[in-house]
């Protein structure tokens, strides 16, 4: 009896084991399973996504975009006339366009009314040091760079915005221009003005004399002879017939403007270049009394009447004199002599 409990025993044990076999068969079967499907997903996924990769790849040429180059670029500045008429001004402040407005009156004047955005530089402030170095100076101390469009104005006429517009250019600022009225005008016909005082930072500016349009004393005395170089002296007429520069012809600058512009019309000027007989590619230079403010106003109406070579004598009869320079006079002249139109 013993030996058959002992032997069911044996048998039940043996059957346990064999049933834990299984079961670790089964187990490693199944986890073996589990890693074929994860392996399988893992390789269907590796297969999608390389699949996808090269999708995106063969097709990423069709959708490829060219490379755009950035060019950086800035607006060419306005290039102004010799005379800049208002709505011209007008567009290029309204529009904020990189331009600076010169006022060249006295500072209590501009103080009480001026062009909007425009900048004071009274004429006497520039006379005060007029060496090419130190209008540079000035220059970049009102924010004027190499290229900047510049226009200039006063209340005289037109005359000493021409001094200043002229110097401008002497020293190398070639885009400068006279505003075609005088602030009178301007605020005349009911024009934006403002009060408050316009500050720009300061810039550089190069210093590129233009030789072409100045003369001296020395100058004009070795030309006089030339018949292809005419001497053109601006002041009225009275004065001209009292004392005058020897072979000088006279245009009044009473006769270059109107009541409404500082210029009068091109047509105009050319007949009185003509009715001197002042070929139009003469050389011609002109000079005024003293500073060069009505000989300046001269120097841009022959500009405008299409007299491409012109000079002008900023220091004048007055320098002209005082060097001894020889002068024509007439001690009787006390009339108006009409042939000057």
């Amino acid at each position: 009896m013993c030996r058959l409990i002992q032997k069911v025993k044996v048998i039940s044990k043996n059957k346990k084991a064999d049933q834990q076999k299984e079961l670790s068969k089964h187990d490693i079967q199944s986890k073996v399973k589990d890693i074929k499907i994860k392996n399988s997903i893992l390789k269907r996924k590796d297969k999608k996504k390389n699949t996808a990769i090269t999708t995106n790849t063969k097709t990423l040429p069709q959708f490829k975009m060219k490379r755009r180059t950035t060019i950086t670029t800035t607006a060419a500045p306005y290039k102004l006339p010799i005379i800049c008429d208002v709505d011209t001004l007008r567009t290029l402040i309204r529009k904020k366009t990189e331009v600076r407005v010169v006022d060249v009156r006295r500072i209590e004047d501009y103080k009480k009314g001026h062009i909007p955005t425009a900048v004071s530089l009274p004429l006497a402030v520039l006379l005060s040091n007029d060496s090419p170095e130190q209008i540079v100076k000035l220059l970049e101390s009102l924010g004027i760079s190499d290229k900047m469009p510049v226009v200039v104005y006063d209340d005289t006429f037109g005359a000493l915005a021409a001094r200043v517009a002229w110097t401008f250019q002497y020293v190398g600022h070639e885009n400068t221009s006279l505003l075609e009225m005088t602030y009178t005008n301007w605020k005349n016909l009911g024009l934006e003005i403002e009060k408050r005082n316009n500050k720009f930072p300061k810039t550089t500016h190069s210093l590129q004399l233009n030789k072409s349009i100045y003369a001296d004393a020395i100058y004009v005395e070795s030309i006089q002879n030339n018949p292809d170089k005419i001497i053109i002296d601006s002041r009225e007429r009275l004065n001209f017939l009292t004392e005058h520069i020897p072979s000088a012809k006279n245009i009044p600058y009473t006769m270059l403007g109107n009541d409404n512009h500082i210029l009068r019309p091109v047509d105009e000027i050319k007949r009185f270049v003509q009715n001197r007989g002042i070929p139009p590619d003469s050389e011609i230079i002109t000079y005024c009394g003293s500073v060069g403010t009505l000989s300046g106003l001269a120097f841009y109406a022959l500009k405008l009447a299409g007299i491409k070579n012109v000079k002008l004598y900023s220091k004048s009869f007055k320098d002209w004199k005082s060097l001894g320079k020889p002068k024509i006079e007439f001690k009787d002249a006390n009339y108006w002599d009409l042939s000057a139109e």
